[in-house]
């Protein structure tokens, strides 16, 4: 594997993104960047609502964030997992994209969060239009559109395991 490598993975919530993202860069030893809005939060004492709604007003967090992301990722190989990390290294990283029905994807976020079916799934629509409006508003990038990744991955019927199984099949052949 390349010494320069670096693996950009992104996906709505609820895809996997966060544990797969750990788990490719376990396998290569690489270090894994995945500093979020709930990062920002913890670090700022805020909540993670709180920040969400800052970033809706502006935006210096969705700037500062992506920023950092970039400049860590550019140190060296690494695994950048998040919300825009395919496209922020669109054209220096491995791109994967994690897809899974909203049904499923609701599913494990109310597993995750311990909170009713029902009103995951409002909550993570209403997250998923407010993130697409946003990035679209800020970047001119529409997330719904991941057409260019090198590789997409359903992740519906799929364990963490699998999909990182996948990814490493991927990238060993290039």
């Amino acid at each position: 594997m390349s010494s320069d490598l670096r693996i950009a993975i992104s996906g709505k919530s609820g895809c996997g993104n966060s544990t797969v993202s750990r788990l490719v860069a376990d396998r290569l030893g690489f270090p894994m960047i995945n500093y979020t809005f709930k990062d920002l939060a913890r670090d700022n004492g805020m909540s993670f609502e709180e920040v969400c709604q800052k970033a809706e007003e502006g935006p210096e967090f969705d700037y500062l964030i992506d920023r950092m992301q970039v400049e860590m990722a550019e140190k060296g190989p690494c695994v950048l997992g998040s919300r825009l990390a395919i496209w922020l290294l669109r054209d220096t990283a491995f791109t994967v994209y994690l897809d899974a029905p909203p049904e499923i994807r609701a599913a494990r976020i109310a597993i995750r969060e311990e909170i009713p079916h029902g009103i995951s799934l409002e909550k993570m629509l209403a997250r998923d239009k407010r993130d697409r409006d946003r990035y679209l508003r800020l970047y001119d990038w529409d997330v719904d559109d991941y057409s260019f990744a090198r590789l997409v991955i359903d992740t519906g019927s799929l364990n963490p395991k699998a999909v990182a199984d996948r990814i490493m099949k991927a990238v060993r052949e290039g």
